[in-house]
């Protein structure tokens, strides 16, 4: 059964061997006090790379038992990040994420071509999963926060993340709508010629186990009554469980008016590394950051 609700990842990985994670620099409260949660919940094992003396404090601060936790020595920002990546070659962990070291310098270590976390010609994104109650199930979104305006390469490639995403919270086939302003098909507007032509490669099967439509107007993407008003035919209209855009300014519009001004709930990680990447904001929602985790550990 497909998850429906962002708290079902909980009980879901409980039934799961234990994924471990590893925190980059994590000297903070926001980070270990997330970290703690999600290994009182049961669902990872946590390792803390970071200045030991910063993290007793914390802990003790914020009564938190540091037993619960292995922890790595390093004070220095940079090496404790790149203990975190080196963590994670050398198979100690499953998945990764940012501390209180700078998003920059996080992204560095991990693109870094010799000791990083990067495969040949992989692309980097952002992939968030939406809980609205205005919605009927997960929206799996990208790209929100990493790339201004994708190539199509890039955008096939976040297709495909997103479709994996879906896949990974019990969707069997998701509705992938590559979004327009339009859903008519116009030469003269790039982000429908893209869609068109990723939309066309997934009927010829180059892109698989999802179905693909596109371009699509977010009202007919995920409203039945529009998309039936304007007699559209397709497997997604109305009904998708994946909303690809066409650049970061509609990707991030879309996402931030549903956390500030719907009350959405979600959880977000970065794909295309060798395993999944937290990159949770200082200001991000405790609920926020347990969702980012799990779905981290969903898909690690």
């Amino acid at each position: 059964m497909p998850i429906t609700k962002l708290e079902e990842m909980f009980e879901v990985l409980k039934s799961k061997e234990k994924k471990k994670m590893v925190a980059a620099y994590a000297n903070d409260s926001h980070t270990i006090d997330a970290v703690s949660k999600a290994i009182d919940l049961g669902i990872i094992e946590g390792i803390l790379v970071g200045d030991r003396s910063e993290i007793e404090k914390v802990c003790f601060e914020e009564g938190i038992d540091i037993n619960k936790f292995s922890i790595v020595e390093e004070s220095d920002e940079i090496k404790a990040t790149q203990k975190a990546v080196d963590i994670i070659n050398e198979g100690k962990a499953d998945f990764i994420m940012k501390g209180l070291v700078t998003t920059d310098k996080y992204l560095r270590v991990i693109l870094n071509k010799e000791k990083g976390l990067m495969t040949p010609k992989a692309i980097l994104t952002h992939v968030t999963v939406i809980e609205n109650s205005g919605y009927h199930k997960l929206l799996v979104v990208s790209d929100v926060a990493f790339i201004p305006a994708p190539d199509m390469d890039q955008k096939i490639a976040i297709t495909n993340y997103v479709i994996k995403i879906a896949k990974s919270l019990g969707v069997e086939m998701p509705k992938v709508a590559l979004i327009a302003a339009t859903e008519q098909t116009s030469h003269k507007i790039p982000a429908c010629a893209d869609a068109a032509i990723i939309s066309k490669m997934a009927d010829r099967g180059q892109i698989k186990g999802a179905y693909v439509d596109g371009p699509l107007a977010l009202d007919v993407a995920i409203d039945k009554e529009s998309a039936e008003i304007k007699k559209l035919k397709s497997e997604v209209a109305g009904d998708a469980d994946c909303l690809v855009f066409p650049n970061i300014e509609s990707g991030n519009v879309f996402y931030k008016f549903h956390t500030k001004l719907t009350g959405g709930e979600l959880g977000a990680i970065v794909c295309g590394a060798k395993v999944p990447a937290v990159l949770s904001s200082r200001g991000d929602s405790v609920k926020t950051k347990l969702y980012s985790i799990a779905l981290g550990a969903m898909n690690a």
